[in-house]
């Protein structure tokens, strides 16, 4: 199969720059509905799926692959080189975060500039390191969601977008986790909540933005501080969005955001 049909890739807008927006965990290309369109007119946007996740080919999840990170950025490489992405810039959500770091140290020149939306290195607190989970909460999350998807879908939704305010929102996540097959969503969340990505972060040498929200109990203010300290030329936005998820919640504030880095970064 082909990597536009594998990762259901989709492009859109008339530059020559391309803007690359990756989704988080239980969700699909959807959630940038409200953020990639305003980038159009300057770029080439390109969404897509990763395997397992919206439209992609369910058939190319390999369960060895995309045991770690690693899998997942394998294919951003793969969709970059399909697409002749040079000088690009990669916009990553939650865990797509890490997972742009990584393809970027292994296709340098790919990616010119990298953002980040709620990223976080590592979720499991570790010493002086407070990545916002212990071990045992990890542990009881993902057997909650080994044991009952429904269930854990419908009691994390609400609690990972934060935003109670409008309850659409909240719902909307909600089914996005429930449609995703069981399986793949219990790895992909072992993949993410065990993943540790902090020696990575001073590899990378291309200028980063961390989109950082207030009250997101998956990635604390803690841990955007970390990544502004760890990451060698990163510029740290404390957004008034709060909650997870911006870019349904506050896509206003998070489109002024990324523009605003892009354009001081000189794309």
């Amino acid at each position: 199969m082909s990597v536009t049909q594998r990762n259901n890739i989709k492009i859109a807008g008339n530059g020559t720059q391309t803007l690359l927006f990756a989704h988080g965990f239980g969700c699909d290309q959807n959630m940038w509905r409200f953020v990639a369109p305003q980038f159009e007119d300057e770029f080439r946007v390109v969404t897509f799926d990763h395997v397992g996740a919206g439209g992609s080919d369910l058939s190319a999840y390999d369960f060895q692959k995309y045991n770690t990170l690693d899998g997942y950025a394998s294919d951003i490489v793969e969709i970059g080189r399909e697409l002749r992405i040079e000088g690009g810039i990669f916009v990553g959500h939650s865990v797509s975060a890490m997972m742009g770091v990584l393809a970027t140290l292994r296709s340098p020149g790919m990616f010119s500039k990298l953002v980040f939306v709620g990223p976080s290195p590592r979720y499991i607190n570790d010493g002086d390191y407070h990545g916002g989970f212990t071990q045992e909460q990890v542990d009881e999350l993902l057997e909650f969601l080994d044991s009952n998807h429904m269930g854990w879908s419908q009691a994390m939704a609400p609690v990972i977008m934060g935003n109670p305010e409008e309850p659409e929102l909240s719902e909307e996540l909600t089914n996005s986790f429930c449609k995703t097959d069981p399986e793949i969503a219990k790895h992909f969340a072992r993949a993410t909540f065990m993943a540790d990505n902090r020696a990575d972060l001073d590899k990378v040498t291309v200028p980063s933005l961390i989109l950082q929200c207030a009250e997101d109990v998956i990635a604390p203010v803690s841990v955007g501080h970390y990544l502004h300290a760890k990451l060698p030329d990163s510029k740290l936005v404390l957004m008034k969005a709060t909650g997870h998820c911006p870019n349904l919640s506050h896509p206003d504030e998070t489109v002024g955001a990324i523009r605003s880095f892009v354009a001081a970064a000189g794309a």
